[in-house]
């Protein structure tokens, strides 16, 4: 049996919990009572711990002190969704309690999970049972009592484990909803996932092989010659389209750096293969069209380039310099929504949503660019608000986060928005713009459920009201009866539709007609959103 854990034991304990994750993650999905595809909690978890296993493969921490720091750090930055933000917490407490030691036996390790437990319930506003909270606790809990008696670090994880089972299965009497879809926790599954991967690490068994699929992007540079070799650095990256920069003036100033120039790009992304002697120019330009999300550079003269590699990874963006008092980034998914959320005032915009939640880092980068000293954030997703308000401290801009939970309350905040009001004041005004508002969403059923005593089958089409189901139906025309008596209800006095990726043009205004023969008094307006998953957000004020 260990007796302690050092810096590289929990370096291989994370790397082991990473993969697990990645291995289990849909089995975790299927948990998520409510059917409908979005990031569900094993996505969000498996790339929150990835996060984590990325920065620990670059580095050999010596003490358990150091290791647990980077994975805190590290989980930080990348939390995505509610579940990966409070499974940061988790391992913040443990970083907390763990700082200065060398080396962690079975005490120190129990301490420092019931470390992570309490900040977990700090940061949740309120905080549920039957969930990842509990499960956590009361193996944190049993931990302690073993590691009192002396036990070491693997006997104490082995206690931790058959505690957080046995209140893991106990889940679907705690919590209601679980209980009548006669499922357990999702997050509680995830944590206890992570911690059976940590034991199996410190017995030495062979980290598990995961599969990675490929990105599958539409140039294929494998095939290239390097020629007579007179640029020396082949040099490949993708880049995320964030600024709106036209990609062909990209390949112009490559032309003037190098040959074998090839420039491929989509709506999100450009993905660039160039040979150059300049890579470091290459990239510095790369980076005014938004993030880096690969970097491959090879010397085709044999010379070693992991110094050019290595300086590029830790230049950090820095803060954009304040020009004015106010900014605003938002949260939006389709190129439609991010064009209405930019025509009215915010300075930057997220990709993300239902489909992928965006990682704290990736909110943080967005306000850091934001040329203002206090950044309003709009997470428009429930599941994303947790992420933004880890952001607050971590830049030297103040951070305001406007709990918006869908795309239309975040457009009704922003509509208050007015840069001549103080702080306090517009603060008060985006919030109560957010009760203002009522948000229907028109999607399917990714799998069988039976949700509220409802039974819902694979491709049924979902109505929810302020997120809440409302309707789930086979037939189209129901649908469009089911919102239209809804809305006659609400007897709001303007409609906004935006129909989403999935819907075309036709569709929309046929089912507007529907809708404005229910309404006669309101105004509805038709706009197209571009969203994905979302056939139709109505916005009913």
């Amino acid at each position: 049996m260990r007796e302690y854990i050092d810096g590289s034991s929990f370096k291989d304990m994370i790397l082991h919990a990473a993969a697990a994750l990645e291995t289990h993650k849909q089995s975790i999905n299927e948990l998520n009572v409510f059917p409908v595809p979005d990031g569900d909690t094993g996505t969000n978890m498996s790339l929150t711990m990835g996060a984590a296993a990325a920065e620990l493969r670059k580095t050999t921490p010596q003490s358990v002190g150091k290791a647990t720091e980077i994975t805190a750090s590290a989980l930080l930055r990348g939390a995505r969704g509610n579940s990966g933000v409070i499974l940061s917490l988790l391992f913040r407490g443990i970083a907390k309690k763990l700082r200065d030691k060398e080396l962690a036996g079975g005490l120190e390790f129990a301490e420092a999970m019931a470390e992570g437990v309490t900040a977990a319930y700090k940061a949740v506003m309120k905080p549920a049972e039957g969930t990842i909270l509990t499960v956590s606790r009361l193996a944190s809990e049993c931990a302690r009592q073993e590691a009192a008696d002396g036990a070491g670090a693997e006997e104490t994880l082995i206690s931790a484990i058959e505690a957080g089972n046995e209140a893991l299965a106990d889940t679907i009497n705690k919590n209601p909803v679980l209980k009548k879809a006669g499922v357990i926790d999702a997050g509680g599954k995830g944590y206890i996932i992570i911690l059976e991967a940590m034991l199996a690490a410190m017995r030495g068994e062979a980290l598990p092989e995961v599969e990675v699929s490929a990105a599958k992007d539409k140039a294929d540079f494998s095939e290239f010659e390097s020629g007579d070799i007179t640029f020396g650095y082949c040099t490949e990256f993708i880049v995320s389209r964030e600024n709106r920069k036209e990609p062909m003036l990209l390949n112009s100033f490559l032309s003037a750096l190098g040959d074998s120039i090839v420039v491929v790009d989509d709506e999100s992304i450009i993905k660039v293969h160039v040979h150059t002697n300049a890579p470091g120019d290459v990239l510095t330009e790369a980076l005014t069209y938004g993030s880096l999300l690969t970097v491959k550079i090879e010397n085709m003269r044999e010379q070693h380039t992991e110094t050019v590699v290595a300086e590029l990874a830790d230049k950090e963006e820095a803060p954009a310099a304040a020009e004015k008092k106010y900014g605003v980034v938002a949260v939006c998914a389709g190129a439609g929504m991010e064009a209405v959320f930019r025509d009215l005032g915010a300075d930057g915009t997220i990709s993300g949503g239902q489909t992928m939640n965006p990682s704290t880092e990736d909110i943080l980068r967005q306000i850091n660019r934001t040329p203002a000293e206090v950044v309003f954030v709009l997470p428009n997703n429930k599941n994303i608000v947790m992420a933004a308000e880890q952001c607050i401290g971590l830049t030297e801009k103040k951070v305001v986060v406007i709990p918006s939970v869908s795309m239309p309350q975040g457009i009704a905040a922003l509509m208050q928005f007015e840069p001549s009001m103080d702080e306090q004041t517009l603060t008060n005004n985006m919030k109560e713009a957010l009760s203002a508002v009522h948000t229907l969403q028109v999607t399917y059923a990714a799998r069988d459920s039976d949700y509220e005593g409802r039974e819902i089958k694979e491709g049924d089409y979902l109505t929810l009201l302020e997120g809440k189901l409302l309707s789930t139906l086979r037939d189209f025309d129901d649908v469009c009866t089911a919102i239209g008596d809804k809305l006659a209800e609400l007897t709001p006095e303007f409609v906004t539709v935006f129909y989403g990726a999935d819907v075309s043009e036709d569709d929309a205004e046929s089912f507007v007609s529907v809708l404005q023969s229910r309404l006669e008094d309101a105004e509805i307006t038709l706009v197209s959103g571009g969203q994905p998953v979302y056939y139709y957000l109505i916005s009913a004020e």
